[in-house]
């Protein structure tokens, strides 16, 4: 079958529906089809930042092909890519079946209207957040909300399938009281990280730091929790002067913001913001080596760098927002606590770290019971699955 996948962002460009369509495509082809990625020329979304020159526009993979189109935007509060001449490249490749990344998108309206004319039918992943969860202020979830009412939802009933990670991720996009096509549930894989270096304390070393810390790994975006983080942390730290809070991602808007928080409330070289952190084997050690880590997002659709910390054994403590208590069970793999409770937070904090033998327990169960059941290749054989009923014989 010849399948188009069609994705905002396609890496090197970082994020986790990136990675999702990564992880799939190869394995779809495993399993018979030929895959063509239909992606932009983004790097990142806020801010608006295009690829560098050096990554080609067109390329040959042993899945099939990528094709970055470029896009433009509207400004401010605004925002929305536009595709340039994604239907022309649907209509040049004639996929069999389109599958399309992320609900609401130009994307899937794209993908509709290519079906609408006679072309293949699509399938559409919603990576749903909802609307109190994005990026913006009140005049753009204001927007959103009607956008997703009075135009996604006409556009997401023409799909054949909707694929969701989560049931609560179903549950959010029924709220919205738009009609949709029949749903399917497909967790998505852990992509394991290779093993740490094999010199002990390799991340600890590497950033300087001695002693005891927690880890935040991801965007610093608005969504993330990182007031409540850092108020936890300040709290917790009072007992323990010695403890670390290190930050490992990108700058997703809040950098900025961060810097000056960590000023104001006195934490100097306490809290450790990494930035990207390229070298995935020393990603695994900063996961193996921290006490817990920490997640406490407004919204999470599912979570996967709480499975990648399970799978090195340590625990997690995250929000009980989206999809997480779906795969993470509080006191056998870590601790929920509700979102935007700074609070409770701290209390989990201090919990894990007064009581390290049960934190390391709860870490094995996660590492030996939760991790090994979310792989990219289960994911991909009930997308070729449902892929084959769709189109048929």
């Amino acid at each position: 079958m010849r399948l188009a996948e069609i994705s905002t962002r396609f890496p090197p460009a970082p994020g986790g529906v990136e990675r999702h369509v990564a992880e799939i495509a190869p394995r779809l082809h495993d399993r018979g089809h030929s895959v063509q990625v239909l992606t932009s020329d983004l790097y990142t979304e806020f801010p608006l930042r295009r690829l560098p020159d050096a990554i080609p526009r067109r390329e040959t993979r042993p899945f099939g092909g990528i094709e970055r189109l470029p896009v433009w935007s509207l400004p401010g509060e605004l925002h929305y890519p536009f595709f340039r001449g994604l239907e022309r490249s649907l209509e040049r490749h004639r996929p069999d079946l389109v599958h399309v990344h992320t609900f609401g998108t130009h994307q899937v309206a794209v993908a509709r209207r290519f079906h609408c004319r006679g072309g293949a039918p699509f399938v559409l992943t919603a990576h749903f957040h909802p609307i109190w969860s994005i990026q913006g202020g009140w005049f753009r979830h204001r927007l959103r909300r009607f956008y997703d009412r009075a135009l996604a939802g006409p556009v997401t009933s023409a799909a054949a399938r909707l694929i969701v990670q989560t049931r609560a991720e179903e549950t959010l996009l029924r709220q919205l009281g738009v009609r949709l096509p029949p749903v399917t549930v497909i967790p998505p894989g852990r992509s394991p990280l290779p093993p740490p270096p094999d010199a002990p304390d390799a991340f600890r070393r590497h950033l300087g730091i001695e002693g005891r810390y927690f880890l935040f790994v991801g965007r610093l975006a608005s969504n993330k929790g990182l007031p409540e983080l850092l108020d936890a942390f300040e709290r917790v730290g009072r007992t323990d002067p010695a403890l670390r809070l290190v930050l490992v991602g990108e700058d997703g808007g809040m950098g900025p913001w961060l810097t000056r928080r960590i000023s104001e409330q006195g934490l100097g070289d306490r809290v450790r913001w990494t930035g990207f952190l390229a070298d995935e084997s020393l990603l695994a050690a900063a996961m193996a080596e921290a006490e817990a880590l920490v997640l406490p997002s407004e919204y999470e659709a599912f979570g996967l760098v709480l499975l990648e910390a399970l799978a090195q054994g340590t625990p997690v403590i995250a929000s009980r927002v989206g999809g997480i208590p779906e795969f993470i069970e509080p006191e056998r793999s870590g601790l929920l606590v509700p979102p935007g409770d700074a609070a409770a937070l701290a209390a989990s904090m201090e919990r894990i770290r007064s009581d390290p033998a049960q934190a390391r327990r709860w870490g094995r169960y996660g590492r030996d019971e939760v991790a090994p059941r979310y792989t990219w290749g289960a994911c991909a054989d009930r997308l070729d699955t449902l892929f084959k009923e769709v189109v048929g014989p």
